[in-house]
């Protein structure tokens, strides 16, 4: 029997395979609204990390016209809450925290890369970490987070 032919002893993560056929296409199809309004560009995604691209808009600044903090929090809590949802889990997940360091300003304008990374998953709660940074590679803000599983069943 070649590896092909063997039956796999776990079934194929749907959510993922979806999520996969995105790469390099605007999120304007997200099934979540938020993300289908901040409209990033989904660079990558895999079991346990996400990645993708934001232009910082004029409704997405503060009057300095920069970006404003909470739409930095608002792409970290979309992109590590992405990449949970795309474990595949029957259940889906909420935010119990998400800590953000706010460490450099971007400005209207610029293009910035939202990185999430899973650091653990629990039966119940799930930890992760996220990144903003600017083309040059400067940290924007950071979060952790935790997510914890609802009793809401995921229906994909």
């Amino acid at each position: 029997m070649t590896d092909e032919s063997k039956p796999s002893s776990e079934p194929e993560n749907m959510r993922l395979a979806v999520l996969q056929q995105f790469i390099g296409k605007s999120m304007e199809q997200s099934v979540s609204p938020i993300g289908r309004w901040l409209n990033g560009t989904l660079i990558n995604i895999e079991e346990g990390s996400m990645e993708a691209e934001f232009t910082v808009r004029k409704d997405m600044t503060n009057p300095m016209r920069t970006l404003h903090g909470g739409m930095a929090a608002t792409i970290l809590d979309e992109v590590v809450g992405t990449m949970v949802y795309a474990l595949g889990r029957e259940y889906a997940y909420t935010s119990v925290n998400l800590n953000c360091d706010f460490l450099h300003a971007a400005k209207l304008g610029d293009i910035i890369t939202a990185k999430a990374k899973l650091i653990r998953a629990g039966r119940n709660i799930v930890h992760v970490e996220g990144v903003i940074h600017d083309i040059h590679g400067k940290i924007i803000a950071k979060c952790t987070s935790n997510l914890i599983q609802t009793s809401l069943k995921i229906p994909f």
